[in-house]
């Protein structure tokens, strides 16, 4: 299943002479100064330590975007796109597609590490390269491999182009129905407002992230939030939650 973000021009209409017609306005910035200001401030209040990072075109921004975190099931993302960029000339055989769905939409441990032991580092290090991450760190166990919010926003501002086209559908859709439970942050702040939102999320005791594609009147932005020393999950995803309601100036 295709999943529309809204990025795709609108396609041309009937044949025949082109008629002049009044100029329409741009929509509005996704992101503004004002807004990424909102979105600091709210996140310095917050206890614990938190980082975000917030692409848009020509401009990457943040706070504290390039402190180091354990990714937790974040790290899920980037397995996807590894064993995504491995299959580039074939179809997807059965186990793959079998581990794939439920690593992202109900992230499933298990399916990670099957995932994780047909790509091995090298796979990650590879999306890492073809990302521009620059603090990625697979040293340590699979979820706690160390990122970064302004890696994992790189990450999903390129992530249709670093997908293989005939794998990109089917990558989009898997992060676009994450089952509703862990539908949290992100989506939860911005669907009401009418974005398109294609994310994973990472959680445990302590450690509370969320990367996101979001897309809305043509434009689009990628968001990632990483939170630590929280002092409870519900308070770490409210902290997501509120960064992305503030850093999306329509929002």
């Amino acid at each position: 299943m295709a999943v529309a973000l809204g990025l795709a021009p609108a396609a041309d209409g009937a044949a025949g002479p082109a008629r002049p017609r009044a100029a329409e306005p741009d929509p509005p910035a996704l992101v503004t100064e004002a807004s990424l200001r909102r979105a600091r401030a709210w996140a310095a209040r917050r206890a614990g330590r938190v980082a975000f990072a917030v692409r848009v075109p020509g401009r990457l921004s943040g706070l504290r975007s390039d402190e180091a975190f354990p990714s937790a099931s974040v790290v899920k993302a980037m397995l996807l796109v590894a064993a995504l960029r491995e299959a580039r000339s074939r179809p997807l055989r059965r186990a793959e597609r079998a581990d794939l769905a439920p690593m992202v939409r109900r992230s499933d441990n298990d399916a990670a590490r099957r995932v994780a032991a047909r790509v091995g580092d090298g796979g990650l290090l590879a999306v890492g390269r073809a990302a521009g991450m620059r603090g990625l760190d697979v040293s340590g166990p699979l979820f706690d491999t160390r990122v970064t919010a302004a890696d994992q926003a790189r990450l999903f501002w390129r992530l249709e182009r670093l997908v293989p086209r005939r794998h990109r559908g089917f990558a989009l859709a898997l992060l676009a129905t994450v089952v509703a439970r862990q539908s949290w942050g992100v989506p939860r702040a911005l669907r009401p407002r009418g974005y398109a939102v294609a994310f994973k999320g990472g959680w445990r005791r302590g450690l509370v992230g969320q990367v996101a594609l979001v897309a809305r009147d043509g434009r689009r932005a990628a968001l990632a939030v990483l939170t630590s020393g929280a002092p409870s999950t519900a308070y770490a995803v409210a902290t997501i939650e509120g960064v992305a309601r503030r850093v999306m100036s329509s929002g």
